[in-house]
């Protein structure tokens, strides 16, 4: 089963997609860990791809493609993934198309998580992380104990770039002109479900269940 999460940054699509993959035993992956990964270990992509998501644009196709591909063909893909992150573009889902193709596969489910931009700029806003731990709040839904401090390893919290308002606001711009266009796209080949995400994630989650059977 090849399922493909669609929805805005901060829509909740990360959290649905590794819960699908804990369930039906899939290998979760996102497009964004696999770049931070590169990130820190400061590898060359890592270095290009880090010059585009500070300034809250999307990492080029051919890149993106590249990296992609390369995850997929490994062996715990055989039996199907959770794309997350990925495709972003009709031309990185053409991409991902033809070379499914060429294999005999192709994309069972594309679920988009529905939030309105309002609540996103408010979720994100809102986030703040340890460097240290890797440990994530939210200063409304979850705050830590002390304000500004880590729960788990006193460690000083940052918002960080990509979280900042203007930032999450240019990420909801490009994400409306260069990822909205795939919502026909799979709509078009019968393939798309909708979900709202403004709900809880254990009732966001039970709705894909139902669609996924």
């Amino acid at each position: 089963m090849k399922i493909i999460m669609l929805g805005a940054p901060g829509a909740g699509k990360g959290t649905q997609a590794k819960m699908i993959a804990e369930t039906y035993k899939l290998p979760h992956v996102s497009t964004g860990d696999i770049f931070r990964a590169n990130i820190k270990n400061n590898t060359e992509l890592g270095k290009e791809a880090k010059t585009y998501m500070d300034k809250g644009e999307l990492v080029p196709d051919e890149l993106t493609v590249r990296i992609l591909l390369d995850r997929v063909a490994q062996d715990d893909c055989k039996n199907g993934y959770v794309l997350d992150g990925f495709p972003r573009t009709i031309p990185q889902a053409e991409v991902l198309d033809s070379e499914l193709d060429k294999l005999g596969e192709k994309v069972d489910f594309a679920i988009d998580v529905e939030v309105p931009d309002e609540n996103i700029v408010r979720r994100m806003s809102g986030r703040r992380a340890c460097l240290k731990c890797g440990a994530t709040y939210h200063i409304v839904h979850i705050p830590p104990k002390k304000e500004g401090i880590c729960d788990a390893c006193g460690s000083e919290l940052v918002q960080r770039d990509d979280d900042k308002e203007e930032t999450v606001k240019n990420r909801l711009s490009v994400y409306h002109q260069q990822t909205q266009p795939l919502i026909d796209f799979y709509d078009n080949k019968g393939v798309l479900k909708t979900v709202d995400g403004t709900k809880d994630s254990a009732e966001v989650f039970e709705d894909i269940k139902r669609i996924l059977g």
